[in-house]
């Protein structure tokens, strides 16, 4: 499994437009094949940064679902929202794999 992790700067002014952006793709990643993990809004601190976390079955599904995506009419509809409202500043993504199974004291070796 990956997780991909979008870090956006968003207009603190346009946070309701940023918000009906998000609620499109907490259902449209479940239909194109992933796990939506939600978006996480500001609340305290900077009025201005937000995260989303989905994930993948692999690397190779999660590039399968960006191929896909630029192909499917409602993800270009959703751009196009976010490009005419101006709400997001910039993004970058993170991959990160993970970490499920705990451990016992005794496999800690100490």
């Amino acid at each position: 499994m990956i997780t991909c992790t979008v870090r956006y700067e968003i207009d603190p002014d346009k946070l309701s437009e940023f918000e009906t952006y998000a609620k499109f793709w907490l259902g449209k990643i479940p239909a194109m094949g992933g796990t939506h993990h939600g978006y996480h809004m500001p609340h305290e601190g900077p009025n201005d940064i937000a995260y989303c976390h989905f994930s993948f079955p692999s690397l190779a599904a999660y590039e399968a679902y960006r191929a896909d995506m630029w192909k499917d009419a409602d993800c270009l509809r959703a751009y196009e929202f976010a490009k005419k409202a101006n709400c997001i500043r910039r993004y970058d993504r993170s991959f990160t794999r993970p970490l499920f199974d705990g451990t016992s004291p005794e496999e800690l070796g100490l």
